[in-house]
């Protein structure tokens, strides 16, 4: 791996760092990485790629808190089913659509709690879920299999449980993808999906389950990377001002972490250089970005963002007393879910032998057995 520097020094380094989170290639730390965390980086996204076998992982995970030596965020996709989930010996846990389909919610905090439990044991304080896009559109490529289902009210019933059985047993829940895919057909690891859903249409459906979330407490919100053209025709979600701010902030009254999706995906990558996507998430009020599948594209958005903040100039020509406050507020936010990293860091974390372990396994085969339970 190259060895690249994040630019420039002194008290601005951790402004800049603070404000991504980064997957990484390979199965070990490298220099460059740990120092990044040293100063100051919000957190590392770990995948299947990084690990070979759980004391591998457990290894890794401690290594990125030595390297820190502040809290920081360790996440990982563990949503189960098939798509984004961890293989064994995690327990092999039921997917979102099937949970959905069982429509437990008892069950569900039950799975999630156990599910964080081994995250845990892991050394992994954050999980990318639960998913929240309605499943409107049978031949999404991205709801298939991972949504709790087509109802706002039954999908905010499971997620919410989900989410409180994840911080139950101290692992943060990040609720995605904001504002919901709805009915997009295009996958946002390829390219840009669209939404032609009004304001009210949001409202009345995919935003319903958000809302559920925030009543609930969750701390992140992870956005999508979809054009949701007839609230913002000229950005995606994820990059937009009037999604962020005007319904995600004011309408739906969120204080807590608001974290892009990967930068790196097609939707984004194929119309923004890398710099200019992580300048444009952080002015429409993102207060973290993720890139985390080019290691290539870290040092040009740590520049870009280092470069930003040292001119005082918003790429967009604003007012620069608009992007300071916000600036400020992102990172208060950041503070203080440090705070709440470092009171769950004071709790003893399960063992290791917690993942698959005989009443996780027996949990999981006692949903899958009502599954299968013949209905009325």
């Amino acid at each position: 791996m190259k060895d690249n520097k994040l630019p420039g020094k002194g008290p601005k380094s951790q402004e800049v760092l603070e404000r991504f989170l980064l997957g990484f290639p390979g199965q070990e730390l490298s220099g460059e990485l740990a120092g990044l965390l040293a100063g100051g980086l919000a957190g590392v996204a770990i995948y299947p790629r990084n690990f070979r076998n759980i004391a591998e992982l457990r290894q890794l995970t401690y290594a990125i808190r030595e390297a820190a030596a502040r809290p920081v965020l360790i996440g990982i996709d563990q949503e189960g089913g098939t798509k984004f989930s961890l293989g064994e010996p995690f327990t092999p846990w039921p997917s979102p659509a099937e949970l959905g389909r069982l429509g437990d919610s008892s069950l569900v905090e039950r799975m999630a709690r156990a599910m964080a439990r081994e995250l845990r044991g892991a050394g992994v304080n954050l999980n990318f879920a639960p998913m929240l896009d309605l499943a409107t559109n049978p031949e999404s490529p991205v709801t298939s299999g991972r949504s709790f289902g087509s109802d706002p009210q039954h999908v905010s019933k499971m997620g919410c449980a989900f989410l409180r059985g994840l911080q139950a047993e101290g692992v943060l829940a990040c609720a995605k993808h904001f504002p919901g895919h709805g009915d997009a057909a295009v996958d946002p690891h390829v390219d840009l999906p669209l939404f032609d859903g009004t304001r009210n249409h949001l409202i009345a459906q995919e935003l319903i389950p958000f809302a559920a979330a925030i009543k609930t407490g969750v701390p992140l919100i992870m956005t999508a990377h979809i054009l949701v053209q007839r609230i913002d025709s000229a950005r995606p979600a994820s990059l937009s001002r009037e999604l962020l701010q005007s319904i995600l902030r004011e309408q739906l009254s969120f204080d807590g972490i608001i974290l892009a999706d990967d930068l790196g995906m097609g939707a984004i990558a194929r119309r923004y250089e890398n710099g200019e996507s992580a300048i444009k998430t952080l002015e429409a009020g993102t207060d973290i970005a993720m890139l985390c599948h080019d290691w290539a594209a870290v040092a040009p958005a740590l520049e870009a963002v280092a470069q930003a903040i040292s001119k005082g100039k918003p790429a967009t020509g604003r007012d620069t007393r608009i992007a300071a406050r916000l600036t400020a507020q992102s990172r208060a936010r950041i503070e203080l879910l440090r705070q709440r990293l470092r009171q769950i860091e004071k709790t003893d974390a399960p063992p290791l032998d917690a993942i698959g372990c005989r009443a996780h396994r027996t949990l999981a085969a006692t949903i899958r057995a009502k599954l299968n339970e013949p209905t009325s």
